[in-house]
């Protein structure tokens, strides 16, 4: 079974910050006896996609996909994600907050669509299908290359803007879109009340619509991207289970664990340490304890941010011989 912990690989800086004395048996044993790996650091959706059967274009097509589920039709048109997002400007670097935590109400993002689609006109035109999951309709495909929204969230976005031979004009409207939203009355009114300003959009996801592959498989999962990917394969999309039980291990299924995903994005040390607290009492403690019955094809612990992965098989259930370190060196 193939489980997907975002950001349970961390930062250096989290990692120090988070584990001083902290022990958590469960996950230092699996830990210790399983095969640390390096995988794709694309984020969530690119290694769901995969696993699945979704071909990679020049990016993974989530747009069209979300769109469906979204309600609309994809057609044989070239869709991304342009979602609303706030960035901040710190002393160095530029970091994104993006829409999860955000609190966009549907009129605020009709209206802010509306803005920049007057302006712009055919070239940037979103759709705000969702408050939090924004769209563009392309003729043809544009030679551009993006990185998730889930990816950029809580980083400095320099090194994860688009890139490609239609990047530099991209990159030009979206610069002219922070402008324009600048003193929108949307974002006045929402600084007046605390909240962030919707100044950005962030592009990813880009493709057309592609073959759907099938599956029988289950599909854990909350978040509404993963879950949209999952019915498109026709796949059993169903909630996440309070906690570990054997009898999920019983189909090739995948588990999105998505606990540590906010207070990972955003260095929250205390949120990520108690995070990771509930996961080892819901999750790696009984997984410790089903290793043994997790049949040919063991488990897959997957960081699909951090670009790490832990496989396991059931005769590392049996290897006592190594022996877990301290949390912090074997996160590293």
């Amino acid at each position: 079974m193939l489980f997907l912990i975002p950001h349970l690989f961390p930062s250096a800086w989290l990692l120090e910050a988070a584990t001083q004395d902290l022990r958590l048996p469960a996950l230092q044993t699996l830990l210790a006896r399983g095969t640390r790996q390096s995988s794709p650091a694309e984020g969530m959706e690119a290694i769901l996609c995969e696993a699945l059967g979704i071909a990679r274009q020049q990016d993974w097509p989530v747009a069209p996909i979300s769109l469906e589920a979204d309600g609309d039709v994809a057609g044989e048109a070239y869709w991304l994600r342009a979602d609303p997002v706030h960035l901040r400007v710190m002393r160095d670097r530029i970091v994104l907050a993006d829409s999860d935590t955000l609190e966009l109400t549907q009129p605020e993002a009709d209206a802010l669509a509306a803005t920049i689609g007057q302006h712009f006109g055919a070239n940037l035109s979103p759709i705000a299908h969702h408050p939090k999951r924004w769209y563009l309709q392309l003729d043809t495909a544009p030679r551009l290359t993006t990185h998730a929204r889930s990816v950029a969230a809580g980083c400095d976005i320099d090194p994860l803007l688009p890139y490609g031979d239609d990047a530099m004009q991209f990159r030009a409207w979206l610069n002219e879109v922070q402008m324009l939203l600048h003193d929108h009355p949307v974002n006045l009114a929402r600084e007046a009340r605390g909240a962030l300003p919707i100044n950005a959009l962030w592009l990813w996801g880009g493709g057309c619509l592609p073959v759907a592959p099938t599956s029988t498989a289950p599909l854990y999962a909350r978040n509404a991207d993963a879950r949209a990917l999952g019915a498109f394969c026709a796949m059993r999309v169903l909630p996440i289970p309070e906690r570990m039980d054997i009898s999920l291990l019983e189909t090739a299924g995948v588990m999105l664990l998505d606990n540590l995903t906010h207070a990972g994005q955003y260095g929250d040390a205390y949120g990520w340490r108690e995070a990771l607290r509930g996961l080892e009492r819901d999750w790696f403690v009984p997984l410790q304890d089903a290793l043994r019955r997790s049949g040919p094809e063991g488990l897959i612990l997957n960081d699909p941010v951090n670009g790490k992965t832990l496989r396991l098989h059931a005769s590392d259930a049996w290897k006592f011989w190594r022996r877990p370190r301290d949390l912090a060196s074997m996160l590293a």
